[in-house]
């Protein structure tokens, strides 16, 4: 199975972002907390499986593992629509990423 990129998601989520241009915000700095907001929203329903159901049951039920991975796929939706608002691209997001990979490699 081919990687998911970051990219690939952008694209997507530009993609959706166009069709709903009149029904949605649109994707700007001032939406940026919005989003952010929206993303909060959607962790808790992936925190609120695990909570509900347990650790064990959200990774081997298969009804449950479908609703953990798809209320993640909303985490991710929105947290694109952040990268989009304030214009953050995939290699920006690398780069941070990485860096911070390399501290924390150091830290402790």
């Amino acid at each position: 199975m081919a990687d998911f990129s970051i990219n690939e998601m952008l694209e997507m989520q530009k993609t959706l972002q166009d069709k709903y241009k009149d029904k949605w915000e649109p994707i700007c700095p001032e939406a940026g907390k919005n989003k952010l907001l929206w993303m909060i929203g959607e962790v808790g329903e992936v925190i609120d499986i695990v909570k509900k159901h347990g650790e064990q049951k959200a990774c081997q039920e298969e009804n449950l593992r479908k609703d953990l991975v798809e209320e993640l796929a909303d985490v991710l939706m929105y947290y694109n629509d952040v990268m989009l608002c304030y214009g953050i691209t995939a290699e920006e997001l690398k780069q941070a990423y990485t860096q911070k990979f390399e501290r924390n490699m150091k830290r402790w």
